[in-house]
Protein backbone atom coordinates (compact mmCIF):
# COMPACT_ATOMS: atom_id res chain seq x y z
CA UNK A 1 0.00 0.00 0.00
CA UNK A 2 2.62 2.45 -0.55
CA UNK A 3 3.44 4.81 1.82
CA UNK A 4 0.37 4.34 3.61
CA UNK A 5 2.05 1.21 5.53
CA UNK A 6 5.29 -0.07 6.59
CA UNK A 7 7.00 -3.13 7.33
CA UNK A 8 9.37 -3.27 10.25
CA UNK A 9 10.52 -6.30 12.70
CA UNK A 10 8.91 -7.11 15.76
CA UNK A 11 9.88 -9.32 18.79
CA UNK A 12 6.27 -10.64 19.87
CA UNK A 13 6.11 -12.83 23.68
CA UNK A 14 3.52 -15.14 24.27
CA UNK A 15 3.86 -16.63 27.81
CA UNK A 16 1.86 -19.97 27.00
CA UNK A 17 4.66 -20.38 23.62
CA UNK A 18 7.92 -18.36 24.02
CA UNK A 19 9.25 -15.77 22.00
CA UNK A 20 9.41 -15.26 17.84
CA UNK A 21 10.51 -12.26 15.97
CA UNK A 22 8.91 -11.52 12.73
CA UNK A 23 7.57 -8.41 10.12
CA UNK A 24 4.60 -5.63 11.73
CA UNK A 25 3.00 -3.97 9.00
CA UNK A 26 2.40 -0.19 10.90
CA UNK A 27 0.69 2.90 9.75
CA UNK A 28 3.00 5.48 8.41
CA UNK A 29 3.10 8.98 10.18
CA UNK A 30 5.07 11.93 8.41
CA UNK A 31 4.75 15.50 8.69
CA UNK A 32 3.06 17.66 5.97
CA UNK A 33 3.65 21.08 5.81
CA UNK A 34 0.41 22.69 4.42
CA UNK A 35 1.39 25.95 2.43
CA UNK A 36 -1.08 28.75 0.64
CA UNK A 37 0.56 30.29 -1.85
CA UNK A 38 4.22 29.79 -0.95
CA UNK A 39 3.33 30.57 2.43
CA UNK A 40 3.76 27.99 5.39
CA UNK A 41 0.82 27.97 6.94
CA UNK A 42 0.57 24.58 9.34
CA UNK A 43 1.88 21.38 9.79
CA UNK A 44 0.61 18.20 10.88
CA UNK A 45 1.35 14.68 11.57
CA UNK A 46 -0.63 12.46 9.39
CA UNK A 47 -0.91 9.24 6.70
CA UNK A 48 0.14 9.82 3.47
CA UNK A 49 -2.33 10.04 1.19
CA UNK A 50 -5.40 12.04 0.21
CA UNK A 51 -3.59 15.18 0.76
CA UNK A 52 -5.03 17.72 -1.32
CA UNK A 53 -8.66 16.29 0.55
CA UNK A 54 -6.88 17.29 4.10
CA UNK A 55 -5.58 20.73 2.85
CA UNK A 56 -8.88 21.85 1.48
CA UNK A 57 -10.72 20.47 4.00
CA UNK A 58 -8.28 22.08 7.17
CA UNK A 59 -9.02 25.61 4.96
CA UNK A 60 -12.17 24.98 5.20
CA UNK A 61 -12.63 24.25 8.47
CA UNK A 62 -10.11 27.23 9.85
CA UNK A 63 -12.57 29.44 7.48
CA UNK A 64 -9.99 30.55 4.87
CA UNK A 65 -11.73 29.29 2.28
CA UNK A 66 -15.77 28.42 1.90
CA UNK A 67 -16.09 25.93 -0.65
CA UNK A 68 -14.28 24.08 -3.06
CA UNK A 69 -14.07 26.28 -5.77
CA UNK A 70 -11.64 28.29 -3.91
CA UNK A 71 -8.64 25.91 -4.32
CA UNK A 72 -7.35 26.56 -7.98
CA UNK A 73 -4.51 23.94 -8.06
CA UNK A 74 -2.28 21.90 -5.29
CA UNK A 75 1.36 20.23 -5.65
CA UNK A 76 3.25 18.48 -3.93
CA UNK A 77 7.12 20.51 -3.59
CA UNK A 78 10.36 19.48 -1.97
CA UNK A 79 10.54 19.51 1.69
CA UNK A 80 12.96 17.82 4.04
CA UNK A 81 15.83 16.57 2.22
CA UNK A 82 14.67 18.02 -1.24
CA UNK A 83 15.87 20.89 -2.59
CA UNK A 84 19.50 22.06 -2.13
CA UNK A 85 20.62 18.62 -1.99
CA UNK A 86 18.87 17.42 -4.72
CA UNK A 87 17.04 14.52 -2.88
CA UNK A 88 14.14 13.23 -4.60
CA UNK A 89 10.93 14.89 -3.47
CA UNK A 90 9.63 13.20 -0.17
CA UNK A 91 5.92 14.75 -0.72
CA UNK A 92 5.34 16.06 2.63
CA UNK A 93 4.62 19.85 1.13
CA UNK A 94 1.61 20.92 -0.30
CA UNK A 95 1.86 23.81 -1.73
CA UNK A 96 -2.13 25.73 -2.25
CA UNK A 97 -3.34 28.11 -4.40
CA UNK A 98 -6.23 29.65 -3.79
CA UNK A 99 -8.66 31.92 -5.45
CA UNK A 100 -7.75 35.12 -5.85
CA UNK A 101 -10.76 36.56 -4.36
CA UNK A 102 -9.56 34.11 -1.20
CA UNK A 103 -7.84 36.68 1.51
CA UNK A 104 -4.59 34.99 2.24
CA UNK A 105 -3.93 33.73 5.80
CA UNK A 106 -2.49 36.09 7.82
CA UNK A 107 -0.09 34.73 11.20
CA UNK A 108 0.00 38.35 12.83
CA UNK A 109 -3.92 37.75 13.21
CA UNK A 110 -5.40 36.75 16.56
CA UNK A 111 -7.42 34.06 14.71
CA UNK A 112 -3.93 31.28 15.44
CA UNK A 113 -6.07 28.42 14.48
CA UNK A 114 -8.03 28.75 17.18
CA UNK A 115 -9.81 25.03 16.51
CA UNK A 116 -6.98 22.88 18.04
CA UNK A 117 -8.23 21.29 21.12
CA UNK A 118 -4.91 21.86 22.36
CA UNK A 119 -4.89 25.45 21.44
CA UNK A 120 -5.09 26.43 24.88
CA UNK A 121 -7.45 29.46 23.92
CA UNK A 122 -10.40 27.38 23.42
CA UNK A 123 -13.62 28.30 25.51
CA UNK A 124 -16.11 30.88 24.67
CA UNK A 125 -14.40 33.40 22.62
CA UNK A 126 -13.49 29.69 20.32
CA UNK A 127 -17.79 28.72 19.84
CA UNK A 128 -18.07 32.91 19.28
CA UNK A 129 -15.27 32.60 16.55
CA UNK A 130 -17.09 29.31 14.78
CA UNK A 131 -20.52 30.91 15.07
CA UNK A 132 -19.20 33.78 13.24
CA UNK A 133 -17.24 31.95 10.91
CA UNK A 134 -18.70 29.39 9.57
CA UNK A 135 -20.79 29.90 6.30
CA UNK A 136 -23.33 26.89 6.97
CA UNK A 137 -26.29 26.62 9.37
CA UNK A 138 -27.40 23.07 10.74
CA UNK A 139 -29.80 24.72 13.28
CA UNK A 140 -32.56 24.52 11.12
CA UNK A 141 -31.81 20.84 9.73
CA UNK A 142 -35.09 18.65 9.90
CA UNK A 143 -33.29 15.34 9.13
CA UNK A 144 -35.16 12.48 11.48
CA UNK A 145 -32.90 9.45 11.80
CA UNK A 146 -33.42 5.91 13.36
CA UNK A 147 -31.68 4.82 16.48
CA UNK A 148 -31.60 1.69 14.62
CA UNK A 149 -29.67 3.00 11.82
CA UNK A 150 -27.51 5.20 14.21
CA UNK A 151 -25.92 2.54 16.10
CA UNK A 152 -25.24 0.18 12.66
CA UNK A 153 -23.02 2.74 11.04
CA UNK A 154 -19.29 2.49 13.35
CA UNK A 155 -19.90 -1.46 12.07
CA UNK A 156 -20.29 -0.42 8.31
CA UNK A 157 -17.32 2.16 9.25
CA UNK A 158 -14.70 -0.99 10.69
CA UNK A 159 -15.47 -3.36 7.55
CA UNK A 160 -14.43 -0.94 5.49
CA UNK A 161 -10.95 0.37 7.05
CA UNK A 162 -8.76 -1.73 4.78
CA UNK A 163 -5.65 -0.03 6.10
CA UNK A 164 -6.32 -0.76 9.65
CA UNK A 165 -7.19 -4.22 9.12
CA UNK A 166 -3.09 -4.14 8.51
CA UNK A 167 -2.39 -1.91 11.30
CA UNK A 168 -4.37 -1.81 13.78
CA UNK A 169 -3.29 1.66 14.21
CA UNK A 170 -5.62 4.15 12.57
CA UNK A 171 -8.76 6.33 13.31
CA UNK A 172 -11.44 6.43 10.19
CA UNK A 173 -13.77 8.96 9.18
CA UNK A 174 -16.49 8.44 7.63
CA UNK A 175 -19.84 10.45 5.66
CA UNK A 176 -23.49 8.73 5.47
CA UNK A 177 -26.43 9.64 4.25
CA UNK A 178 -29.34 9.45 6.28
CA UNK A 179 -30.56 6.29 5.10
CA UNK A 180 -27.15 4.82 6.28
CA UNK A 181 -25.48 5.03 2.55
CA UNK A 182 -21.68 5.14 2.99
CA UNK A 183 -20.46 8.33 0.73
CA UNK A 184 -16.69 8.71 1.76
CA UNK A 185 -14.01 7.18 4.34
CA UNK A 186 -10.73 8.19 5.12
CA UNK A 187 -8.25 6.76 7.35
CA UNK A 188 -5.49 8.53 9.15
CA UNK A 189 -3.38 8.70 12.35
CA UNK A 190 -4.94 11.49 13.41
CA UNK A 191 -8.74 11.66 13.98
CA UNK A 192 -8.50 15.51 13.09
CA UNK A 193 -7.23 15.22 10.00
CA UNK A 194 -9.48 11.56 9.04
CA UNK A 195 -12.18 14.07 9.56
CA UNK A 196 -10.21 17.39 7.25
CA UNK A 197 -9.80 14.54 4.09
CA UNK A 198 -13.48 13.74 4.40
CA UNK A 199 -14.58 17.45 4.64
CA UNK A 200 -12.18 17.71 1.65
CA UNK A 201 -13.63 15.41 -0.32
CA UNK A 202 -17.30 16.79 0.07
CA UNK A 203 -15.72 20.25 -0.76
CA UNK A 204 -13.90 19.00 -3.85
CA UNK A 205 -17.49 16.92 -4.88
CA UNK A 206 -19.65 20.32 -4.59
CA UNK A 207 -21.38 19.00 -1.67
CA UNK A 208 -21.16 21.95 0.80
CA UNK A 209 -23.36 22.87 2.66
CA UNK A 210 -23.57 18.41 3.32
CA UNK A 211 -27.31 18.70 4.45
CA UNK A 212 -29.05 15.19 5.11
CA UNK A 213 -25.70 13.75 6.06
CA UNK A 214 -24.38 11.95 9.94
CA UNK A 215 -20.17 11.94 10.68
CA UNK A 216 -19.06 8.48 12.18
CA UNK A 217 -16.28 8.92 13.44
CA UNK A 218 -14.31 6.43 14.88
CA UNK A 219 -13.36 7.28 18.46
CA UNK A 220 -13.87 10.22 20.82
CA UNK A 221 -15.54 13.24 19.90
CA UNK A 222 -13.46 16.79 20.74
CA UNK A 223 -14.30 20.61 20.51
CA UNK A 224 -12.83 20.38 17.23
CA UNK A 225 -14.20 17.37 15.47
CA UNK A 226 -17.58 19.05 16.40
CA UNK A 227 -15.86 22.56 14.66
CA UNK A 228 -15.17 21.25 11.41
CA UNK A 229 -19.08 19.26 11.21
CA UNK A 230 -20.20 22.28 11.46
CA UNK A 231 -17.93 24.34 9.24
CA UNK A 232 -19.51 21.75 6.39
CA UNK A 233 -23.09 22.39 7.23
CA UNK A 234 -22.97 18.47 8.12
CA UNK A 235 -25.83 18.26 11.00
CA UNK A 236 -24.95 15.22 13.25
CA UNK A 237 -21.68 14.41 14.19
CA UNK A 238 -21.48 10.25 16.03
CA UNK A 239 -18.75 9.16 18.16
CA UNK A 240 -17.90 5.31 19.25
CA UNK A 241 -16.18 7.46 22.30
CA UNK A 242 -16.95 10.24 25.00
CA UNK A 243 -17.36 13.90 23.98
CA UNK A 244 -15.38 16.62 25.95
CA UNK A 245 -17.62 19.34 27.47
CA UNK A 246 -16.55 21.69 24.78
CA UNK A 247 -17.60 19.34 22.20
CA UNK A 248 -21.03 19.21 23.61
CA UNK A 249 -21.36 22.59 24.29
CA UNK A 250 -20.17 24.12 21.00
CA UNK A 251 -22.78 21.57 19.75
CA UNK A 252 -25.72 22.58 21.20
CA UNK A 253 -25.09 26.41 20.54
CA UNK A 254 -24.50 25.60 16.79
CA UNK A 255 -27.69 23.49 16.19
CA UNK A 256 -25.89 19.94 16.09
CA UNK A 257 -26.65 16.57 17.05
CA UNK A 258 -23.79 15.22 18.93
CA UNK A 259 -23.79 11.16 19.84
CA UNK A 260 -21.51 9.08 21.94
CA UNK A 261 -20.77 6.20 23.42
CA UNK A 262 -22.56 4.57 19.97
CA UNK A 263 -21.78 1.12 20.29
CA UNK A 264 -24.11 -1.91 20.08
CA UNK A 265 -27.23 -1.60 21.04
CA UNK A 266 -26.49 1.65 23.09
CA UNK A 267 -25.97 5.30 22.16
CA UNK A 268 -25.82 8.63 24.13
CA UNK A 269 -27.97 11.52 22.54
CA UNK A 270 -25.55 14.69 24.21
CA UNK A 271 -27.48 17.63 22.08
CA UNK A 272 -30.43 18.21 19.51
CA UNK A 273 -32.39 15.07 20.33
CA UNK A 274 -35.28 15.69 18.17
CA UNK A 275 -33.08 14.21 15.44
CA UNK A 276 -33.09 10.85 16.63
CA UNK A 277 -36.35 9.01 16.89
CA UNK A 278 -37.87 6.76 19.75
CA UNK A 279 -36.29 3.32 18.93
CA UNK A 280 -38.96 1.55 16.74
CA UNK A 281 -40.20 4.27 14.71
CA UNK A 282 -40.16 4.70 11.29
CA UNK A 283 -38.41 7.62 9.72
CA UNK A 284 -41.33 8.95 8.67
CA UNK A 285 -42.84 9.32 12.22
CA UNK A 286 -42.54 12.61 12.62
CA UNK A 287 -42.48 15.13 15.35
CA UNK A 288 -43.97 13.48 17.90
CA UNK A 289 -41.59 10.57 17.94
CA UNK A 290 -39.03 12.47 17.68
CA UNK A 291 -40.27 14.76 20.81
CA UNK A 292 -40.65 11.69 23.09
CA UNK A 293 -37.07 11.22 22.96
CA UNK A 294 -35.87 14.70 23.45
CA UNK A 295 -38.23 14.66 26.11
CA UNK A 296 -36.56 11.55 27.71
CA UNK A 297 -32.98 10.69 29.60
CA UNK A 298 -30.56 11.19 26.21
CA UNK A 299 -29.66 7.59 26.77
CA UNK A 300 -30.71 4.29 24.66
CA UNK A 301 -30.78 1.54 26.10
Amino acid sequence: MGRITAKRPVTRIRLDSGTTRRPDTLAVEEPLEIRADGRPVAVTMRTPGHDVELSTGFFLSEGIIRDGGDVLTAIHCGGPGTGLGGEANTYNVLDVSLAAHVPPPDAATERNFYTTSSCGVCGKASIDAVRTVSAFGVTDEDLRLTPELIASLPETLREHQDVFDKTGGLHAAGLFTADGELLVLREDVGRHNAVDKVVGWAAQKGRLPARGTILQVSGRASFELVQKAVMAGIPVLSAVSAPSSLAVELADEAGLTLLGFVRGPRLNVYTHAARVLAPGAAPGAGEDAADDVAAAPAIIP
